[in-house]
Order: C-alpha cells, then sequence, then structure tokens
C-alpha cells in the first residue's frame, strides 16, 4: 500500500495536495506517448504520487517503469505545475490538488506493456492528432510543452 493510500484511510476523500511527477515521452517521429487511464477512461501521461523519500526524478522513472515498461535513460525537467487548474476529482470520489513536476524523455528504451490495474492502452500520438478525451489536468502540461517546441495544436478541444 502507497502513501497515499495510507493517508485516504485516515482521511477519506478529502482535498488533499498531492505531488507527483509525470514524463512526456517522445518518439523518434516526434509523437507523444499517452496511456488510456483504467480510472477515468481518459488519455494521459505516465505519472504518479511521490513516496516518502523519492525525489522527483525518482517519481517519474520509476512511474513510467511500472505503467509502460519503459526505462528513462534520461530526463529533462520541463516545470512544476500547481494551483486551481490542477484540482481533480477522481471518478471514486478522493479530491486533490495536483503538484506535477513534469519531465520530457526521448532517451528510453524497453518494450511498451501496460501496467494491468492503472493502464488500459499505449499508443504514440502525433500532435496533430490527440484524442479529445485528454485527461484534464494534463491538457495544460501538453500545451506548454509543445508550446515551448514552437508548435501549435490547431482545433483541439477537450470533449
Amino acid at each position: 500500500m502507497g502513501y497515499i493510500s495510507e493517508l485516504r484511510e485516515l482521511i477519506g476523500t478529502r482535498p488533499i495536495i498531492m505531488v507527483g511527477a509525470n514524463v512526456i515521452v517522445v518518439d523518434s517521429e516526434n509523437r507523444l506517448l499517452l496511456q488510456l487511464r483504467a480510472d477515468n477512461n481518459c488519455w494521459g501521461l505516465p505519472g504518479g504520487s511521490m513516496e516518502p523519500g523519492e525525489s522527483l526524478q525518482e517519481v517519474a522513472k520509476r512511474e513510467l517503469y511500472e505503467e509502460c515498461n519503459l526505462v528513462a535513460n534520461q530526463l529533462t525537467f520541463l516545470n512544476i505545475f500547481s494551483g486551481e487548474q490542477y484540482y481533480y476529482q477522481y471518478p471514486h470520489g478522493d479530491e486533490v490538488f495536483n503538484v506535477i513536476a513534469t519531465f520530457v524523455c526521448e532517451d528510453y528504451e524497453g518494450e511498451l506493456q501496460e501496467d494491468q490495474n492503472e493502464v488500459l492502452s499505449l499508443q504514440f500520438f502525433s500532435i496533430d492528432d490527440l484524442p479529445s478525451n485528454l485527461n484534464p489536468p494534463e491538457f495544460p502540461i501538453i500545451q506548454e510543452y509543445i508550446h515551448k517546441r514552437g508548435m501549435k495544436i490547431e482545433n483541439y478541444s477537450l470533449g
């Protein structure tokens, strides 16, 4: 059982500040790796919450391996995201205000394999062909990555 699960046993679904990390994995064709999440059926970035004693880089690497079976050889820091727009209520009722450290990974190894508990599917998407059901807290993160790379998302809306 992880730290957040233990905390939830004590406080229930009340809002918490949840610190974690996620990874924007980019393949050789500049496509982004997204995972179809089992909890809300939305596409999102590999990532998760920090365990006591972990660094944010360790969280990113651990979650990428656990959820996708990929080993990050190098991570590049993108930004830390927090604030009201990173509030999220999970389908089962837990409420969080996310503080997310995002890393970009272009140097990785391994063969894609979904975590059977958390991930329904893994797929690389072109910037021009992102799925409409992106996980809401991660859309602004992907937008910032695309903006910093000098690209644009044409005619996209969360749906």
